[in-house]
């Protein structure tokens, strides 16, 4: 048999970092390179042999010929007349095959470069489709990855094959600070391909990125005798975690939090002091979102399951707790258990005082719902606060403060001395 005429060497030490292409992937490839520019040359591959040899790394090319008398060659492509056949077998017959040794060179200088640019754009689109089904695969997997550069918008990391991975910053929390060569644990969060590109991007605020971080610190978790029936987040402030046990002998809320909270620190510290509320799962509606509003503590409560709406009665100082700062905590409670939860505040029966919603003729909505948001929903819990607290965690300004205390003080005043007067 002839001798092989190009060595692959170079092929494959140009592709050797390629970690997702094995050398059989590889040599499957160039053979159909090698057939296309054979199309392309002679019209038909039907008598090619390609054989290709990854280990060794060469590869040889034959046409497969019929041998006929010098005067009956009617199609080159597929007949050698008999003496030209003989100069390389003497004893090749009539009828037999004969199989000539297609060089590399036979091709031409300009088809060469072609099969080059070929096999390139081959192996570069079959990388692509294989991070691409990789990726796809790990959904919402957490992974490990390092910083390689930071963008305005982007965070580019890469993994352990040096694959480009992007963790958009408006997908990290807002206390995460990362140089060059950081190690960042995120989830693969979306996967797209986008251009013939694969597209992978990670997260660190969705809440499948806390699921797994409990997977990991919580053994019963992993082992399926806990399950973790819905998670809602505000990344990097708050979040509240409904977890049930199959096995009754387990506390599921004791088991996430750990001996002295040991198991829950370690989440803590990688979303960087955001706080966890780790709650029993419950069907009891009115359960469940008293354990939701924690750590607010409730004194009675009315619930439409049909039209999934509850009224929360609590103590005044109370309120503030169950709302949670800028209104996060009633905001989660309502997300986690699907309800409309509405805060009241239990006014003892000798203290008297007026819903809010009572003063929007004399000013605007906009100034009643900034005073609802923060959980001063009545005339009397306005006038507890200090002028500087309204100021700080509303919109109000320093004139609207003082309209509105005027107004509400004059309000009670004349509500007290008619009730004086019965």
């Amino acid at each position: 048999m002839p001798q092989p005429n190009i060595s692959l060497t170079d092929v494959f030490a140009e592709f050797k970092d390629k970690k997702n292409i094995d050398k059989l992937t590889l040599a499957s490839i160039l053979e159909d390179v090698f057939r296309s520019a054979i199309k392309k040359k002679y019209g038909s591959d039907d008598n090619f042999d390609v054989i290709i040899n990854p280990d060794k790394g060469d590869f040889e090319i034959y046409q497969i010929l019929q041998v006929v008398p010098d005067d009956q060659v009617e199609d080159p492509v597929r007949q050698i007349a008999l003496s030209e056949a003989r100069k390389e077998d003497p004893e090749i017959e009539v009828g037999e095959e004969f199989y000539k040794t297609i060089n590399i060179s036979d091709f031409g200088r300009r088809a060469i470069l072609a099969m080059g640019q070929n096999l390139k754009s081959k192996i570069i689109q079959l990388e692509r489709d294989n991070l691409y089904k990789k990726y796809k695969d790990r959904l919402g997997e957490l992974i490990t990855v390092d910083v390689h550069q930071i963008t305005k918008r982007d965070i580019i990391c890469l993994d352990d094959e040096n694959n480009e991975l992007i963790l958009p910053k408006n997908q990290t929390l807002p206390t995460d600070r990362f140089h060059k060569g950081d190690t960042v644990r995120a989830i693969v969060y979306k996967v797209d391909m986008k251009n013939n590109v694969p597209i992978i991007i990670l997260s660190r605020t969705a809440p499948e990125f806390l699921e797994r971080l409990f997977e990991l610190e919580v053994p019963e978790i992993a082992d399926g005798l806990i399950t973790i029936k819905k998670i809602v987040r505000k990344p990097g402030v708050r979040a509240k975690v409904a977890v049930e046990s199959y096995d009754d002998r387990i506390d599921p809320v004791g088991a996430c939090v750990g001996i002295k909270g040991s198991r829950i620190q370690g989440i803590v510290r990688e979303l960087k002091n955001e706080n966890i509320d780790v709650i029993n799962y419950s069907t009891n509606p009115r359960l469940y979102i008293q354990r939701a509003l924690s750590p607010a503590k409730i004194l009675r409560m009315f619930v439409d399951e049909d039209e999934q709406y509850a009224e929360v009665y609590l103590k005044p100082e109370e309120v503030a707790k169950a709302i949670g700062k800028d209104g996060v905590n009633i905001k989660l409670a309502m997300e986690l258990t699907g309800y409309q939860i509405e805060i009241f505040r239990e006014i003892e029966e000798e203290e008297v005082d007026i819903d809010i919603d009572e003063f929007r003729e004399q000013f605007e909505d906009w100034i009643i719902d900034e005073l609802k948001k923060i959980g001063l929903d009545t005339a009397r819990a306005v006038l507890e606060k200090e002028d500087e607290f309204l100021i700080n965690r509303t919109e109000l300004e320093e004139e609207h403060v003082y309209d509105l205390k005027r107004v509400l003080k004059e309000a009670l005043d004349k509500l007290e001395k008619e009730k004086k007067n019965k």
